[in-house]
């Protein structure tokens, strides 16, 4: 299939312009995808990981760019969509220079699309990033940035969270909850942080054994279980998908025993429909784009200036935002992810036909 087939998407305008990066010397392969430029420039994360094949690749950015127009959108940013993702081994390859090449080709975009961490990258990797493009946020405090934009990210987890307790329960509350949370990276531990303060029990799994050691010196309260299959089929209130895409698909959605699902992992619907399986099963799904906008709103704050007390603002009206996406649900008798991509879609066309209207 070639790039044209892959970004030929049914219901949407497709994506924008596609860039396949190379630096031989280095060994960057790199992918940017630019989705969406309606509402300004495109932001999302630079994924560094290690895809079976360049089919995959593509199709994760893909998938991630056009998630990040949506959730930009609904976070209410001028900002479009786009993701880029360098295919290797972080662990292996990363180095100054190949981080450096990529900057160049960021910086050659000329603005259209700004860059910020993801899997595989961090604030360090942005400082790197950004001595060869002006196009960077996530950037370290030292360089002016706001740090560690998964404070945030887990913040509006939480405030989604909040959001679909209600809903489901009546009270914005988790305490006395069991929220099960798959994934105690970056985002995981903080939002663990958050759900045991509200008074939540929580249950978690990780394949990190790093990242298991951190959980039982930092909160040996947090019953660990083996992985994430069990976890799903645990006598759980919330899952929490907080690690890779596809969390919710065909094996795990008819054992999962949750009532609601909120979570920082991107992507977290396998395929069209399982948005409709949950809704039958009776679980409500907080849609993902929604939920964990915290970390976007974190560094696109950091464009115009960072402060984090604003950003912190901002990021708590995600608890605002999900519920009137649940409310527009219901009245619209569909699932909470399709009430979702109507109210983005709606601002990125009424939003972006102001750009017809020329300016000198």
């Amino acid at each position: 299939m070639g790039v044209f087939a892959s970004t030929d998407d049914p219901g949407s305008t497709g994506h924008e312009q596609v860039v396949f990066c190379q630096d031989k010397q280095s060994g960057l392969k790199a992918i940017i995808g630019i989705y969406s430029t309606a509402l300004g420039p495109a932001l999302g994360g630079t994924r560094f990981y290690p895809y079976a094949s360049e089919e995959e690749a593509l199709a994760d950015v893909l998938d991630l760019s056009r998630g990040m127009a949506y959730k930009n959108a609904l976070a209410g940013l001028d900002l479009g969509g786009g993701k880029a993702v360098i295919w290797g081994d972080p662990e292996r390859i990363k180095s100054e220079a190949l981080l450096r090449a990529y900057g160049r080709f960021v910086e050659s975009l000329a603005g259209r699309y700004y860059t910020a961490c993801d899997v595989g990258t961090y604030v360090a990797d942005m400082d790197v990033i950004a001595r060869e493009t002006r196009y960077v946020t996530g950037r370290s405090v030292e360089h002016g940035g706001a740090g560690d934009s998964s404070i945030l990210t887990a913040w509006g987890v939480f405030q989604g969270m909040r959001a679909a307790a209600e809903h489901v329960w009546g009270a914005p509350t988790l305490s006395g909850r069991r929220v099960g949370v798959a994934g105690l990276g970056k985002v995981g531990k903080y939002l663990t942080a958050h759900l045991l303060e509200d008074g939540a029990e929580v249950v978690a799994t990780d394949v990190n054994p790093k990242a298991l050691e951190w959980v039982r010196a930092t909160h040996p309260q947090v019953e660990l279980v083996a992985d994430t299959a069990t976890l799903v089929a645990s006598d759980i209130d919330v899952y929490a998908p907080c690690a890779l895409g596809g969390a919710l698909n065909d094996d795990t959605v008819p054992v999962l025993r949750a009532k609601v699902v909120a979570g920082a992992a991107n992507n977290q619907l396998a395929h069209p429909g399982i948005e409709k399986v949950l809704a039958d099963r009776g679980i409500l799904y907080t849609p993902d784009y929604v939920v964990n906008a915290g970390g976007v709103i974190q560094v696109a704050d950091e464009i115009e200036g960072f402060n984090f007390e604003r950003a912190k603002l901002r990021a708590t009206r995600i608890y605002d935002t999900t519920r009137e996406i649940l409310r527009l649900a219901d009245d619209d008798g569909v699932p909470p992810a399709v009430a979702a991509d109507r109210l983005a879609e709606r601002r990125m066309a009424e939003v972006g036909r102001l750009r017809t209207i020329h300016l000198r």
